[in-house]
């Protein structure tokens, strides 16, 4: 398979459980995603006892799991010079991911995901030097042996550096992905999305029930539908029912995990590391869909976005 070139914020993800009353206390829309300055995450960080800290972000995730299934996976983003950008530069290398990191001299960014007891994450992000990541660093070059780019909706903030990195995929013949990322996204950058849906730049839109609402002001199939007229491949994710996919005309339904979930953190970044492995070999929708479900079954049962050595022999086993 050719590679997959991931666009997304470099963040080390830190973890921690709390309550609905606290999610309530916050003002915030339980499962949301809420952007914040570098003071107001030191004030979260501030308030918590021994948070787990992994490296991730939407994108980031993905790759991991798509080079964790052999598939060929490479990630471009920008990370500060301290302790935090050598722990991410750390993990892309022990997990088989191409580095396309640049440097940044701003702090490397952070996402304080708040669990609550029904597994539900509630996000708010610190992007740091990831947020600088411009224009001028996509170039031909970057696409060498690419054979699709996968972007998370949170990298079209900057705008202009979003198109450019579509257009200038759509020029070299490289297939394109967007991930909604969350509903606030789909409300703040509409305009944008609907511009590259105008001019054909997206092939496959992913989106999970809540996103598919926002942008289509109706539910599940309805939803589905209308991302369908959008691009070649739209996916609605319908969380413990698993996921619907529109290919062609056809519209494959695909069953979630069994597991019991203690954390959703990653879920559905997971799921598109399994989706995209099929897709890229060339695998039909019902099967990449399925082993998109194997594998966020597996994350959905450990804190954060990282499956342990024992979860990935097991979807080794169902593969």
């Amino acid at each position: 398979m050719k590679k997959v070139l991931g666009m997304g914020a470099a963040l080390v993800d830190i973890l921690a459980n709390v309550s609905d009353e606290w999610i309530q206390a916050q003002g915030v829309q339980k499962g949301g995603m809420n952007m914040v300055d570098w003071p107001q995450m030191e004030k979260f960080l501030g308030a918590l006892d021994n948070p787990i800290r992994v490296p991730g972000g939407s994108t980031c995730n993905t790759m991991v799991g798509l080079s964790r299934l052999h598939g060929k996976a490479a990630f471009i983003s920008k990370i500060g010079d301290d302790e935090l950008g050598k722990l991410f530069q750390e993990h892309l290398k022990n997990n088989g991911v191409e580095s396309k990191l640049g440097m940044s001299e701003v702090a490397t960014g952070c996402v304080f995901s708040a669990v609550t007891p029904d597994a539900q994450r509630s996000m708010w992000t610190y992007l740091g030097a990831s947020d600088f990541l411009g224009s001028d660093d996509f170039t031909p070059a970057l696409y060498d042996d690419v054979g699709l780019l996968y972007a998370e909706g949170y990298r079209a903030f900057n705008g202009e550096c979003f198109k450019k990195s579509f257009t200038l995929a759509r020029s070299l013949g490289v297939e394109t992905a967007l991930d909604f990322s969350s509903f606030g996204v789909v409300e703040a950058c509409r305009k944008l999305f609907d511009e590259l849906f105008e001019e054909k730049m997206i092939d496959i839109i992913i989106a999970n029930e809540d996103e598919a609402f926002a942008y289509a002001g109706v539910k599940e199939e309805a939803a589905l539908e209308v991302l369908a007229k959008k691009a070649k491949v739209a996916v609605v994710k319908i969380g413990k029912r698993g996921a619907l996919i529109a290919k062609d005309g056809v519209v494959t339904r695909v069953s979630a995990g069994a597991a019991k979930a203690i954390d959703t953190t990653g879920a559905g970044d997971l799921w598109a590391s399994g989706f995209l492995y099929g897709y890229m070999n060339g695998w039909d929708m019902e099967r990449s869909g399925k082993l998109g479900s194997i594998v966020s079954n597996e994350v959905v049962q450990v804190m954060g976005a990282q499956i342990p050595e024992e979860g990935w022999q097991r979807i080794y086993a169902q593969m």
